[in-house]
């Protein structure tokens, strides 16, 4: 359904048919009438152009609620104060995970208040709102130089450890 954001399958004379021996990975892969999954988390907008909204599997589960993380990432970034910024889930005992957004800012660091206020006025459904924001001054790299969000998870899950107790 347009506005409506959902996964995109594809299947044509360019797209793989399977992959050779791997039964487990085409069955993940691949539908039973031959379209290839391509992990990318769409939606179709107004005009008729599909606009990609992030990754399957850089989603959060939040209480059964899906949170796209780069989503709610493009929306931050539309802050004048935001320099980079990257969402992971964070360990929940009532939901399963809840978000956590790291911050790089650009200049004076917004408040927490002011970037939530920021992502509601643009319109963002409220259990997107990340749960909590870290304000961090660069992000760990993975050895090609990307974004660890696998190091950033453990960064607030050692947090959330060390306030527990």
């Amino acid at each position: 359904k347009p506005g409506e954001v959902g996964s995109l399958l594809t299947r044509g004379p360019y797209t793989i048919r399977g992959y050779y021996k791997a039964e487990e990975h085409n069955a993940r892969s691949f539908t039973k009438d031959g379209f290839y999954r391509t992990g990318d988390l769409v939606k179709v907008n107004e005009q008729g152009y599909i606009i990609v909204e992030g990754r399957d599997k850089d989603q959060i589960n939040r209480g059964g609620e899906k949170v796209a993380a780069e989503e709610v990432e493009n929306h931050l970034l539309a802050h004048d104060a935001v320099h980079d910024v990257a969402i992971v889930s964070m360990p929940d005992d009532y939901l399963g995970e809840r978000t956590c957004a790291f911050v790089i800012a650009r200049g004076q660091a917004p408040t927490v208040s002011e970037l939530k206020m920021f992502l509601r006025e643009r319109g963002i459904a409220a259990y997107k709102i990340p749960d909590r924001i870290e304000f961090i001054e660069s992000f760990p790299q993975t050895g090609v130089g990307k974004v660890s969000k696998k190091e950033l998870r453990k960064v607030i899950a050692e947090k959330l450890i060390t306030v527990k107790r």
